[in-house]
């Protein structure tokens, strides 16, 4: 029996159904059916009598309640104890535009849930940097994609994300099923900044731009160059487009992965605690 088992029990208690349970706990239904199932096996006594209409509680079900109340609040009051003595907290995430957004939804209320004191600061970066400030020391944790090179840093895969090329509505390959590098021989790709890390940059661009081709420092730069100047870009299939463009599965590469990426060397409590809840979130 841990806390987590424990808030689910309260959630379901309080809420009186699994399904509104679930969506209070910003997760699916069935692995919180699961959890209480687990519980009730564990303690060996059946805690809800279940209807069509929802869950009440059977007599153990309520001092069940009861007893988890009391502890839940007495184990917010020690960690609250317990971070003041240590003083104020704070993580900063790097992230690369709209890559906060994918896991937001989630993480951020489990992790406010978990560290309601910790002070979080969010540093977005542009696209010479895959690692969001990580490399730099300018972050203790980032969300972010891959390939880059990653010597010294932690990778936990949250999600994999076919790659396509980006291209105006109105171009000639913009209605296939899928297009190749043989396809787009010719055409004029944008470039990353020369300081780009080379994996990173190998990988988002199409051969070898040519010295004419637009520098872009960040997605919306890289999308409108698409739009204004029908230039070629890759991005995840999952990308957010402006109207007018749309994104092609590109057979010449393999999917990118959307990661959670940390410093190798002894990692601290709080950025385990974020790849953790970051993992959770998508399993």
């Amino acid at each position: 029996m841990d806390l987590r088992s424990l808030r689910y029990f309260v959630a379901v208690a309080q809420e009186r159904h699994i399904g509104r349970a679930a969506r209070r706990l910003h997760m699916t239904q069935p692995p919180l059916s699961r959890a209480i199932r687990e519980l009730e096996d564990e303690l060996g006594v059946t805690l809800f009598e279940r209807t069509s209409k929802g869950v009440t509680l059977t007599a153990a079900g309520t001092v069940m309640y009861e007893e988890s109340v009391a502890l839940l609040e007495r184990a917010d009051l020690l960690r609250t104890r317990v971070s003041a003595a240590a003083g104020a907290a704070a993580l900063t995430i790097g992230t690369l535009a709209d890559t906060a957004e994918l896991v937001a939804g989630t993480l951020v209320a489990r992790f406010r849930e978990r560290h309601p004191s910790v002070e979080v600061s969010i540093r977005e970066a542009d696209l010479a940097d895959p690692t969001a400030g990580l490399r730099a020391g300018l972050v203790d944790v980032a969300l972010t994609r891959t390939p880059f090179e990653d010597n010294g840093i932690g990778v936990r895969i949250l999600r994999r994300i076919p790659v396509g090329v980006v291209l105006r509505e109105d171009d000639p390959l913009a209605g296939r099923e899928s297009v190749s590098a043989a396809d787009l021989t010719g055409r004029r790709w944008v470039r990353l900044p020369d300081n780009a890390d080379p994996v990173w940059a190998a990988y988002w661009t199409g051969g070898s731009p040519e010295g004419s081709a637009p520098i872009v420092r960040t997605i919306q730069e890289c999308l409108q160059a698409v739009l204004w100047n029908t230039t070629c870009a890759l991005a995840p299939a999952d990308q957010p487009l402006p109207a007018g463009l749309v994104v092609v599965p590109f057979r010449d590469r393999p999917p990118s992965h959307l990661v959670v990426a940390h410093a190798k060397s002894t990692p601290g409590p709080l950025v385990r605690s974020f790849v953790q809840l970051a993992v959770d979130s998508f399993r």
